[in-house]
């Protein structure tokens, strides 16, 4: 189930569902999913579905991880990007291949340390993790061209936007338990101009942090 074959199937069904970025699909191609999953679920790793990571949270959908960073990419090249929640590092590592430079902030700590581990494993080294609360961003290593955020809050975090660079693109699913909003929210001066790109149901962006 992890031949390049049902690769190439995850590929097709990417392609009839929008996604268009060719450099987004060849990262998505060669980015092995399956090593980001416990050995008993690794034979789903190429179904388009969300699947779980432990700690109550998932791995994204392979689409949601493409149209998240074909929308990161459509005013042309990053050089940083701060993502919200690491989780097992599969979207970091798509996003770490397309942009210079990755900050990454988890709260869960197990969480950080086996995305660590996966990330060492492809040889990925321009990105840089962090155990911390997330809906304060990494003010210290901004400000970024883009933010993406793999967490909904109820309301757009304040110090998120207030790191984004001019022309920035925030990128965030935001919304209740139920079904959220995906935003691409874009940076004109003091201005923030929401275009919403879709419904999608996300784990709730919680504050603070935790060892377990």
């Amino acid at each position: 189930m992890t031949s390049q074959r049902t690769r190439e199937r995850l590929l097709g069904r990417l392609i009839e569902q929008g996604i268009k970025n060719t450099q987004v699909l060849d990262v998505i191609r060669t980015t092995p999913r399956h090593i980001f999953l416990d050995e008993a679920l690794s034979h789903r790793a190429y179904e388009d579905v969300a699947l779980p990571i432990g700690y109550n949270q998932t791995i994204s959908q392979p689409f949601i991880v493409a149209r998240m960073t074909e929308a990161l990419l459509d005013s042309g090249p990053v050089n940083t990007v701060l993502e919200i929640g690491t989780g097992c590092g599969y979207q970091t590592a798509v996003i770490a291949q397309l942009a210079d430079e990755v900050y990454s902030i988890e709260r869960i700590k197990p969480l950080m340390d086996r995305a660590r581990k996966n990330l060492k494993l492809l040889k990925v080294r321009n990105i840089e993790l962090k155990h911390d609360d997330g809906s304060l961003g990494w003010a210290e290593k901004g400000p970024f061209d883009a933010i993406i955020t793999t967490a909904a809050p109820q309301q757009v975090p304040k110090e998120l936007l207030k790191q984004l660079n001019e022309g920035g693109r925030l990128i965030i699913p935001v919304g209740g338990e139920g079904v959220q909003e995906l935003q691409l929210i874009t940076r004109r001066g003091d201005e923030f101009v929401i275009e919403v790109l879709d419904k999608v149901r996300f784990v709730p962006l919680l504050a603070g942090k935790s060892r377990d």
